[in-house]
């Protein structure tokens, strides 16, 4: 599609720091089917959707850029925690090539709170520093741009999952960064309860205390506070996998007897006071998300025989979104498991959609807000087809934009439906924009 400049004047992008042309609509946005017939009916999957009732966040289409840790920054020094040159051409391909929102990895609020010695920190300044360029490309593309904010609990000071620690003599099994020259932290790792992760291989944590619980609610604040600073449109509570505000949730995790574990009301209260202080820190036009693992998959069920709660499951899930909606979040994401190696998970094409399904359809109509669903979402026909069941509101994506970082672009051609692309890429897609014959005879006899 020839972009329309007066006299011949390649426009840029307005208000980048630097040029590059503008591509109107953004890539990833479906075309006006008055230009463009195969558009009479636009796909959901290519629809437009408005998030949240204060920030309303307008989305140009429902295909979202999960977070993915990369493993990729200094373990120590001054730029320890920062994300680099590398983060923004991994990030900036997505978002380059239509993603409605391209969403930074699972950052740390605290030092002690990363997977591994070379996860993403956003604890001080220089972090929030190098982050903003990212943002920055990410905003010009056309893609919102957003960040994973969390805490890793028990399953910190580990190792880069593709360290091979057989060659280590002796061989190891362990997944334990140690402290050293590996840049572990193993005496501070910490998490509700003191219960390992897994004895033989993970790191053994400390029970947090309630200042440890009130110094890591000012982190989330404080990292938040940095986030809104440098460009972020939105933030997201992970609270899934196994991590810390997982960990709190589970009575897998979770044996406190003080107001931080035992009964729901109380396995909750961390992650919905850190929500309320995020919301509070971020500005009303900017959206507050959460993901959340709905099952631990645990082998004996959500409840005993007398009805009492043994793991984290899908009823105690739809309450606690129910809950995280009164505390400010405009969408969540609905994935599962991670919080204990005994979990029992039935895996196949789209195995997660029905726990977003089920939280979806739990929601009343004042509490609704969009949900996400994730998990071996491999093709435009399986998103889409998620999306008119009403399984779900949007789609995120990971490993598969991964593989295929034109997925956007990829999905709407296998969907017969015409987006815009960049203009610096048009020539690559000129069969998708290309009316069809017959449309081309009949603008000739008029």
């Amino acid at each position: 599609m020839p972009a329309e400049h007066p006299e011949g004047v390649n426009e840029g992008v307005p208000n980048a720091p630097y040029f590059q042309p503008a591509t109107v609509p953004p890539a990833g946005t479906a075309l006006s089917d008055k230009d463009w017939p195969q558009n009479k009916e636009v796909p959901l999957l290519f629809q437009p959707l408005t998030v949240g009732k204060t920030a309303k966040l307008e989305l140009k289409n429902r295909i979202l850029v999960a977070p993915m840790c990369n493993y990729s920054c200094e373990q120590d020094g001054p730029d320890v925690g920062c994300l680099t040159p590398y983060h923004l051409v991994h990030l900036g391909q997505f978002a380059l090539r239509g993603a409605a929102v391209t969403m930074v990895e699972a950052t740390s609020v605290l030092p002690n709170g990363r997977l591994s010695p070379n996860d993403s920190g956003l604890w001080n300044d220089r972090q929030a520093s190098a982050l903003k360029p990212i943002f920055d490309f990410i905003r010009t593309q056309g893609s919102i741009p957003a960040i994973q904010l969390g805490h890793g609990g028990r399953k910190t000071s580990t190792l880069a999952p593709w360290l091979d620690t057989s060659t280590i003599a002796p061989p190891l099994k362990s997944h334990v960064a140690t402290n050293g020259r590996a840049g572990g932290w193993t005496d501070d790792v910490m998490a509700p309860s003191a219960i390992s992760y897994d004895e033989e291989t993970f790191p053994h944590p400390r029970e947090m205390s309630l200042k440890d619980i009130d110094e890591l609610k000012e982190a989330f604040r404080a990292a938040t506070a940095r986030a809104d600073r440098a460009g972020a449109q939105v933030v997201e509570l992970h609270a899934a996998h196994g991590y810390g505000i997982h960990n709190f949730l589970s009575p897998v995790s979770n044996k406190r007897t003080d107001q931080y574990g035992g009964s729901l009301e109380n396995r909750m209260r961390l992650p919905l006071e850190i929500l309320r202080i995020m919301r509070e820190t971020l500005p009303k036009e900017k959206s507050l998300w959460m993901r959340i693992s709905a099952s631990d998959w645990w082998p004996e069920g959500e409840k005993d025989d007398k009805g009492d709660f043994i793991s984290w499951g899908i009823e105690q899930s739809k309450i606690f979104v129910k809950e995280a909606i009164k505390a400010g979040i405009d969408l969540v994401d609905i994935s599962s498991a991670g919080n204990t190696p005994r979990q029992k998970i039935s895996v196949g094409p789209g195995y997660q959609v029905p726990f977003a399904e089920q939280i979806r359809a739990s929601l009343t109509e004042e509490e609704k807000i969009p949900v996400s669903s994730v998990g071996l979402i491999t093709n435009g026909k399986q998103a889409e087809d998620i999306l008119q069941k009403g399984q779900a509101d949007v789609i995120s994506c990971a490993r598969e934009f991964l593989r295929d970082p034109s997925l956007v672009l990829n999905w709407a051609q296998e969907l017969d439906t015409v987006v815009n692309v960049p203009v610096q890429y048009q020539r690559a897609y000129t069969r998708m924009m290309t009316k069809p014959k017959a449309e081309q005879g009949e603008s000739k006899k008029h």
